[in-house]
């Protein structure tokens, strides 16, 4: 039987709770539900770093972002770092990337065979926020929220060059010759928080919800999460504002869905979708205003989950809900077994396909997260396991949530007794593949070699070239 096409599909910063087929009332997702309809979709899926290239360079390899050393935004991943581009070439796939990897410096394709568009974040520069200086308070308020409305933006621009290339890639008759993989990556929902006029006007701000946020509550908030509050600049927006953000987040998702939906027509239309895995992703959440926060770099549910669905015509069974905890790491250890990859080279995650074909009884049921990156001053982790969240910050109390009865993340555990051998466990296995004192040392010498550079020969070693 030849081996199946791999379609992944990947947006940037969608939270997945923002989304009719995770049950949102607002937000309009018809091509996710119908990717549901066709295959499984996950409702604990994580990425492993809640932030842009840290996120994706751990999917690219399938290993945690500690082991690869590409720990922030301005940290390339070496080129010696095999990823599932690299993997499924050796076993006989046309291998190609449609838009935003993310990948930093010089290496753009990291195993991949074509870029077919262009990656605007990659090719822009990101500032060192080194741990060395603290946590340094924003000078205003973060202006994104401010600007959401209708138009256009350089990033749409991109998403739509993205969607013509893949579109053309998947319509080649070159295609028919031997199984090919296609990343199609897209910029949406990420912020900007501005969308073409008529996505705009699907979610008139006034009718938009708020986020839930109790009295006393922001006051109240666990160190880590005041310091990122801190140093994004993110103070307690007025309603109308926050109507907007969410306006402009919630048109940017069903922008991208519509996307989803153009590449899924183009499998049909081109007889491919019998025989093509579809996976769709993303590389993070964003906040959209909860517990007083935008962006991610936290382990807060709309931060550090994903949404994934799952599609293998005549392999996995349409309509399916997992409930089990899952990671990208997982992600990137299926892809490689769906291709039939037996490379002995380590990987962090296990296929998913015994979950999806029925074989689900010794699951591991948990997802490991970290973060290194700015925001931070240390080294923060989150270990998944079941029903119950553990985030660990260095130096810090831990925190412990029941995401069953508390999906709002709104009660914090760490101090009942009745959950402290629960806590003194989760906190020895996070702890026993990841040394925080190590990391804490790693990540500020890197930082500070990174500034020297930067402070003697400038920026340019560290930005993408696209000619």
């Amino acid at each position: 039987m030849p081996k199946p096409n791999i379609l992944i599909i990947m947006s940037d910063e969608h939270a997945p709770m923002y989304s009719s087929v995770y049950g949102h009332p607002i937000v309009r997702t018809p091509n996710m539900e119908r990717l549901a309809q066709l295959g499984a979709t996950f409702d604990a899926a994580y990425c492993n770093s809640p932030l842009c290239m840290p996120s994706r360079m751990s999917f690219m390899t399938g290993r945690h972002v500690h082991k690869i050393g590409a720990w922030d935004n301005w940290t390339p991943m070496r080129s010696d770092q095999v990823t599932w581009a690299h993997r499924l070439r050796a076993v006989g796939y046309d291998v190609a990337l449609s838009g935003k990897q993310h990948f930093g410096g010089a290496d753009q394709y990291h195993g991949f065979q074509a870029q077919l568009a262009r990656d605007l974040h990659a090719e822009r520069y990101h500032a060192i926020h080194a741990w060395d200086d603290g946590i340094v308070s924003a000078a205003q308020p973060w202006h994104e929220v401010y600007e959401a409305g209708p138009g256009w933006t350089e990033e749409l621009e991109i998403d739509e060059l993205v969607q013509e290339r893949a579109l053309a890639f998947l319509r080649d008759p070159a295609r028919q010759a031997k199984p090919w993989a296609l990343n199609a990556s897209f910029i949406a929902p990420h912020f900007p928080y501005v969308v073409p006029q008529r996505f705009w006007d699907m979610y008139p701000p006034e009718e938009m919800d708020l986020p839930e946020i109790p009295d006393g509550h922001l006051e109240n908030l666990h160190p880590m999460a005041q310091r990122i509050r801190r140093m994004f600049g993110f103070p307690q927006f007025p309603d109308e504002v926050v109507r907007r953000a969410r306006a402009g987040y919630y048109a940017l998702i069903t922008y991208f869905d519509e996307k989803i939906g153009e590449l899924l027509d183009a499998l049909e239309a081109t007889g491919q979708r019998e025989n093509t895995v579809i996976i769709h992703i993303s590389d993070h959440g964003d906040m959209n205003g909860e517990h007083g926060m935008w962006r991610k770099s936290n382990f807060y549910e709309a931060s550090a989950r994903v949404p994934l669905q799952v599609v293998w015509p005549r392999r996995i069974d349409g309509g399916q809900r997992t409930s089990p905890v899952v990671s990208l790491v997982d992600v990137t250890a299926t892809i490689c077994d769906i291709a039939g990859d037996e490379c002995d080279l380590p990987l962090d995650g296990d296929s998913l396909l015994p979950l999806l074909t029925g074989d689900s009884g010794n699951w591991k049921d948990e997802a490991f997260c970290e973060y290194l990156a700015h925001g931070a001053d240390r080294p923060m982790a989150m270990l998944r396991r079941g029903r119950y969240k553990l985030n660990y910050s260095w130096g810090d109390p831990v925190e412990l949530y029941d995401l069953e009865t508390d999906p709002r993340e709104f009660r914090d555990l760490s101090n009942e007794p009745a959950h402290q051998v629960r806590i003194a466990e989760m906190k020895a296995d996070l702890l026993a593949d990841w040394d925080p004192a190590a990391l804490d040392r790693q990540v500020r010498e890197s930082q500070r070699q990174q500034r020297y550079i930067e402070e003697h020969f400038g920026i340019g070693w560290r930005r993408a070239r696209w000619d």
